[in-house]
């Protein structure tokens, strides 16, 4: 169906008609001009946007649309996540090009409901408005803590051990194999129109790469998880973090952001980075080192952390946490400690949407 027969507020309706509320936080969502929230005594609120644009962020031959609603959701989640709070509503504004149909943009829904569904999280309302250039998605997520709680970039001290959730790298690493599959496809599309030949057009049509082997690389890029398990798993530990953010644009950029705010140096081993097996191998085969993806690919999602060093054990402790590095006094600067003794100094070389 043509999004135009429906009109906007037919496909507002449309897509809000499977839309619960789930939290107590959450008074009154779609319906009305705003939503209402009543958070409850003596917690704070947490407010984050996200903005995506296909073609900058996304490319979607080869995203598909209900795992871009997921991402597009999980990766707002994550900045909750990163202030050590819960998430628990999301609006959502979309600008939608005229190649879209009504069934795109449920498909895009599904996934968007999947991910509010796995953390309960309420979808309270948004906008929806024409593009002439594609697709473009706007996430505002809120969330809420106790003051107390809530971790800021700016909190870590010397000494103090720098951490971080789950691998590095992977994601990056799944966004180029899928480059080079579309480059590949499209030569081949390329060629078979030089030639003409139509049987060799229909097969294209029909073709798809063997990804089979890289399918951790693969879903680390297409179906980000925000790592609220991480969080829980701190709180039950006991342990609260003195600064925390999450690595979107790679683990330089979010380690200096810390450092910066924080007005501290840092030293992190490359021996520590913590690496998946397809991560290391998908990078051998491109003639990438592996360590530069994971210091710079972005895209992770994972939780970079700091915690005091008597809390030692108690982090070591966890899983899929790993100890990466310490922080130091701001004049010895940010470092990177290679596997042979060097020391290199760290430079944020992680995406950057606007270069």
């Amino acid at each position: 169906m043509e999004i135009q027969e429906l009109g906007e507020f037919g496909l507002i309706e449309r897509l809000a008609k499977d839309i619960t509320t789930r939290n107590a936080s959450t008074v009154k969502g779609i319906g009305d001009d705003c939503a209402i929230l009543a958070p409850a005594e003596g917690m704070r609120t947490l407010v984050t946007t996200d903005l995506l644009m296909e073609g900058v962020h996304f490319d979607l031959t080869y995203v598909p649309l209900q795992h871009l609603g997921y991402k597009a959701v999980m990766v707002n989640l994550s900045d909750i996540f990163a202030m050590n709070a819960m998430p628990r509503q999301i609006t959502v504004s979309l600008a939608i090009s005229s190649k879209f149909q009504v069934e795109d943009i449920e498909t895009l829904y599904v996934g968007m409901r999947m991910a509010c569904e796995k953390w309960g999280v309420d979808i309270v309302g948004g906008d929806t408005t024409a593009s002439l250039t594609g697709l473009a998605i706007s996430i505002t997520a809120v969330g809420e803590a106790r003051p107390e709680d809530i971790v800021l970039r700016s909190g870590a001290k010397p000494t103090d051990l720098i951490c971080v959730s789950g691998n590095l790298g992977a994601a990056y690493m799944g966004l180029q194999l899928l480059e080079r599959e579309k480059v590949i496809y499209n030569e081949q599309v390329e060629e078979a129109r030089r030639s003409g030949s139509k049987e060799q057009m229909e097969a294209l049509r029909e073709a798809q790469p063997d990804f089979s082997g890289r399918e951790y690389i693969l879903e680390r890029q297409l179906k980000p998880e925000a790592r609220g398990d991480i969080v829980a798993a701190l709180q039950q530990a006991g342990i609260h973090p003195t600064s925390m953010m999450d690595i979107s644009d790679g683990l330089s950029s979010e380690l200096m952001h810390i450092c910066k705010q924080s007005q501290t140096g840092c030293r992190i081993y490359e021996e520590r980075l913590p690496l998946d097996y397809q991560t290391a191998a998908m990078a051998e085969e491109l003639n990438l080192n592996v360590s530069t993806c994971a210091l710079n690919g972005g895209e992770d999602y994972e939780l970079l952390f700091t915690v005091p060093l008597a809390q030692n054990d108690a982090v070591s402790a966890l899983d899929d946490v790993h100890v990466i590095g310490y922080i130091t006094e701001q004049d010895k600067g940010c470092a990177l400690i290679s596997r042979d003794g060097g020391e290199h100094v760290l430079k944020a070389q992680g995406w950057n949407p606007l270069k």
